[in-house]
């Protein structure tokens, strides 16, 4: 059975890492960055092949968000990285991510994780902090394209 592991505990208002990574953290028991990174490839290679989701990134350089997701997700799972609120919500500003946009990411993201072997609990808490960050993501309360 695998132990539980904690989104990291904020180190200021709305920030989330900077601590270093406790060897029972699920970062550590994924098996860090390199291992992060294949998930988060392999999550973007999802999203790229979406109809919904790809239009977002027409134009951008994948490797350099690949690195930015891959911190931002290692964050998330205990690791060395940090990342606040406000990052995000500058980050998204202006992409015109609808609620349904928002959720196809979310579904995919589980997918991925799930492909990954993380356990339920873990995805559970990763989707939990995930939805925590929407209403600084979406930017419209209104989604015309569903």
């Amino acid at each position: 059975m695998r132990a539980e592991a904690a989104i990291p505990e904020e180190t200021g208002p709305g920030t989330v890492g900077s601590a270093p990574p406790s060897a029972h953290s699920l970062f550590a028991r994924f098996g860090g960055f390199a291992r992060v990174r294949l998930l988060v490839s392999a999550f973007y290679e999802k999203v790229l092949e979406s109809d919904r989701l790809s239009r977002h990134f027409a134009g951008v350089d994948t490797r350099r968000l690949i690195d930015h997701q891959t911190r931002f997700i290692s964050a998330i799972m205990g690791g060395p990285a940090s990342y606040s609120d406000d990052h995000i919500e500058r980050a998204h500003r202006g992409l015109g991510i609808t609620p349904s946009d928002f959720d196809e990411m979310l579904l995919l993201l589980r997918e991925t994780l799930e492909d990954h072997a993380i356990s339920p609990i873990d995805i559970a808490r990763i989707e939990s902090h995930v939805l925590g960050l929407r209403a600084r993501v979406v930017e419209s309360a209104h989604d015309s394209s569903s």
